[in-house]
């Protein structure tokens, strides 16, 4: 099929119009794949139609040592991650699946198995999706994505478009949160992405498929913002919420406090290892199908000069966003001012939920008219209601299974029965254990939970192996922002995943080889910088 009958099938679409459309969980038949694909696609799915059922009822009747609400949500949720590997349904009707099943067998009740969807990270998704909807809409973020572009030397490679665009996100994810940044910057990488796809299209021979949602670059640019916001956040205490977890319950522990400062020279040497590491990964695993951007600063300065002004929508779309950074960043400066303990950052950080900011940004782009006297605003509903609310479903579940996690006591008995059945008897095995655990705890949990659950595990551990807690419990701390496998691992997964732009498989290979990598650092540079500092002596 050619160029031109995909024109007329409306099959070749610009990377904007396909993020516009929502269709981040598509069929094999709303997909552009190569033969050998569709039947691997095709036979993955089928294999999930089986697994996941087998695999649930198999561990229901196992005999374990875990109490019947315990085994009922291990089964449960195994079976969930094979519906959220193997897509036999759409990844979000998997999760809703898992969930309807635990009110059946009677884990708990429905409300209280519920409740937790309530959660202000959802309203983040929502607001930060609407943004990103209009910000696409209106221009925005291609006027953004040329900016980035049109920086010396940038342009001039795909390499370098990843690593300014990882080094931005890093940055700014140190002292917002990694959910905020990289909703802020996800329009961008959008923008960037479709220059870069209209340019690899241009070189497409006639004839072959292109699809602008499986581009090799794509997933590298979107998982470098996902990742990259990880990495980043754990550059000081209030770059994440496990970050203050943690701290708080070594302090607890040993007595000892790690000043803001202490934090970040600990930390440095890691994030900047971590990012180099990252961005490697991320371009040996998905090579960019072209490395030089030939004649891009040529075309985004014609492209820049096609925009003109900002149009009265831009401008709109514009003041609600940077309403919604202030708001977000705020609690950070204030944290950074008076400090994080003080009683105005506890008040300006209660009362700026990210949530809400959220929705308050949102909200303005209904408020906010591009013409009044015909009573016409920056964004309609209908347009708005085309975001992504798969993602939202999806990690909404993500976020039920975490706490029934914590809430049944299963990540605990798991966590604890592991370590008495290893036995500890030195600070090396015990802060691989940890970093090990509270890895794995965070593929499936958020990573504020996985701090929560992990880090109060491993500190009575390492006193009953008489072995001083402050090491294991700071790895196990950095460890927790980890988990990069899978859309529900962290919320800055769940944003990315819902651009469509990366595929569950590719998520899965990525994650997997950056989670491997970042737990050796930990257990390498961890315990180095802490001595190097002189904390936990």
């Amino acid at each position: 099929m050619g160029r031109s009958d995909d024109a007329e099938g409306g099959r070749t679409q610009s990377v904007t119009s396909a993020l516009l459309s929502g269709s981040t969980y598509r069929g094999l038949a709303e997909q552009k794949l190569t033969p050998a694909e569709e039947r691997f696609e095709r036979a993955r799915r089928t294999v999930g139609f089986v697994l996941a059922p087998l695999v649930t009822i198999v561990f229901l009747f196992v005999p374990t040592a875990l109490d019947s609400s315990q085994q009922q949500l291990a089964a449960v949720l195994l079976g969930v991650v094979v519906l959220w590997v193997c897509e036999p349904v759409p990844i979000p009707v998997g999760g809703l699946i898992g969930v309807a099943t635990i009110v059946i067998l009677g884990v708990l009740p429905a409300d209280d198995v519920l409740a937790p969807f309530g959660s202000s990270t959802v309203f983040v998704f929502i607001g930060a999706f609407i943004l990103a909807q209009a910000m696409l809409r209106h221009g925005l973020a291609r006027r953004f994505a040329f900016r980035i572009l049109s920086l010396p030397g940038v342009g001039k490679s795909t390499w370098r478009v990843i690593v300014a665009l990882g080094v931005v996100t890093c940055v700014l994810s140190a002292f917002i949160s990694n959910t905020a940044t990289v909703a802020m910057l996800l329009p961008t990488a959008v923008g960037l992405l479709s220059v870069i796809a209209e340019l690899i299209r241009g070189q497409t021979p006639e004839g072959q498929r292109f699809d602008p949602l499986r581009l090799r670059v794509g997933i590298a640019l979107m998982l470098v913002l996902a990742y990259g916001a990880s990495v980043g956040g754990l550059l000081t205490p209030i770059g994440s919420p496990p970050n203050l977890i943690g701290r708080e319950l070594i302090e607890e522990a040993t007595g000892e406090r790690i000043s803001f400062l202490q934090w970040t020279i600990t930390a440095l040497p890691a994030c900047a290892v971590m990012f180099a590491v990252l961005v490697t990964v991320l371009i040996l695993l998905n090579r960019p199908e072209i490395k030089r951007l030939t004649g891009v600063e040529e075309y985004v300065a014609s492209e820049r000069a096609k925009l003109g002004k900002l149009s009265r929508a831009e401008w709109n779309t514009l003041i609600a966003f940077l309403v919604t950074v202030v708001l977000w960043v705020a609690p950070g400066i204030v944290a950074l001012v008076a400090g994080g303990d003080s009683a105005a950052y506890e008040t300006i950080s209660n009362r700026l939920d990210e949530g809400i900011v959220a929705v308050v940004g949102a909200a303005l782009l209904f408020l906010l008219p591009v013409n009044w006297p015909e009573r016409r605003f920056t964004l309609t509903w209908t347009e708005a209601a085309r975001i992504d609310w798969g993602t939202v479903l999806l990690f909404g579940t993500g976020i039920i299974f975490g706490t029934l996690l914590r809430d049944t006591g299963l990540a605990e008995r798991v966590g604890t029965g592991l370590a008495n059945g290893l036995g500890f008897t030195s600070s090396v095995s015990l802060v691989s254990f940890a970093v090990l655990m509270a890895i794995v705890v965070s593929e499936t949990t958020s990573n504020t939970a996985s701090a929560a659950v992990v880090v109060p595990i491993i500190i009575p551990i390492a006193e009953a192996a008489g072995v001083n807690p402050f090491i294991p419990a700071l790895a196990a701390t950095f460890a927790a922002s980890f988990g990069f496998m899978l859309p529900v691992s962290t919320p800055q997964n769940a944003i990315v995943y819902g651009s469509g732009a990366v595929p569950i498989t590719k998520m899965i290979r990525s994650g997997f080889v950056f989670d491997i990598a970042g737990a050796i650092l930990i257990m390498l540079l961890i315990p180095l910088m802490i001595a190097a500092v002189g904390l936990g002596g």
